[in-house]
């Protein structure tokens, strides 16, 4: 298989997995078992984490009118509240830029592996399910308006939980806003605007480590992973957000414990 097929192949699941609550990690993980990408180990790395970037832009494409406060016709009052939402962005990424910038490579080092992966995959699985069938009470946070700062950096805390590999960005952060009572569709559309200095700060340093001294044959692989990822990354966002409008979250749980349960019984019995 070509190297052209593996990075569109990488480019749906990255796609598809980075929104959902499922943990990309994971997926990546089992996927590399089968679908090695004929480039340096180095590359292989690069080319994993920066087709992130061709994800967050289809947030930025998909909010482009809540997210840019210069957009032609808005009122004074709009672009009040593109720059409050972005305070409120920036405070919840200050707890995940502190401790990934300080410990990033030891965390990578201590915790990337499939042991720590399937573990959270099914921990947190279970906590989708237990918190969605004992949650009673109605959120108070219905518009992403009245989410206060203070929540904001709340948010940002549990985000942390992700730097642990298999725990899932999206995960952690739609876990953490539904308990501190934010609706469901709150959570995650809260999400998908974290995930811009996120990415985007993970895929920048991971360049600036490895350099720009791409081959052709890399930088074609790099943009045809982060071109699929992007128009895949469109289609599970408008999923997500229609989703999450008539269901609750308690189906992703399912799918983490089997996909836990997948990664361990191949590493331990088939590999």
């Amino acid at each position: 298989m070509s190297n052209i097929i593996k990075a569109i192949i990488i480019g749906i699941v990255e796609g598809i997995t980075e929104w959902l609550p499922v943990s990309s990690t994971g997926h990546m993980i089992l996927l590399d078992e089968f679908l090695k990408l004929d480039v340096s180990h180095a590359f292989r790395e690069l080319f994993l984490v920066v087709i992130q970037l061709g994800a967050v832009l289809a947030v930025a494409a998909n909010y482009f009118r809540r997210l840019f406060p210069f957009f032609p016709g808005q009122s004074r009052e709009e672009r009040r509240e593109v720059w409050t939402l972005w305070s409120k962005i920036l405070v919840s990424s200050i707890p995940a830029a502190v401790i990934g910038l300080a410990f990033d490579d030891k965390i990578d080092a201590l915790f990337f592996n499939w042991q720590t992966v399937s573990a959270a995959l099914i921990v947190y699985g279970i906590l989708f399910i237990v918190i969605e069938r004992r949650k009673k009470s109605v959120a108070t946070v219905e518009s992403t308006t009245q989410l206060s700062h203070k929540t904001a950096l709340m948010i940002g805390v549990f985000q942390l939980l992700a730097l642990i590999p298999g725990t899932s960005r999206s995960g952690a952060t739609i876990l953490g806003a539904i308990l501190l009572g934010t609706s469901r569709g709150v959570a995650t559309e809260y999400t998908f605007f974290l995930a811009l200095p996120a990415m985007l700060g993970a895929g920048l340093l991971k360049l600036l480590k490895f350099g720009f001294a791409f081959t052709s044959s890399e930088l074609v692989i790099l943009a045809v992973g982060c071109v699929v990822a992007f128009v895949v990354s469109l289609a599970t966002i408008k999923f997500l957000t229609g989703f999450v409008k008539r269901h609750n979250f308690s189906g992703f749980g399912v799918y983490r414990i089997a996909l836990g349960i997948a990664v361990i019984t191949y590493f331990v019995i088939i590999r």
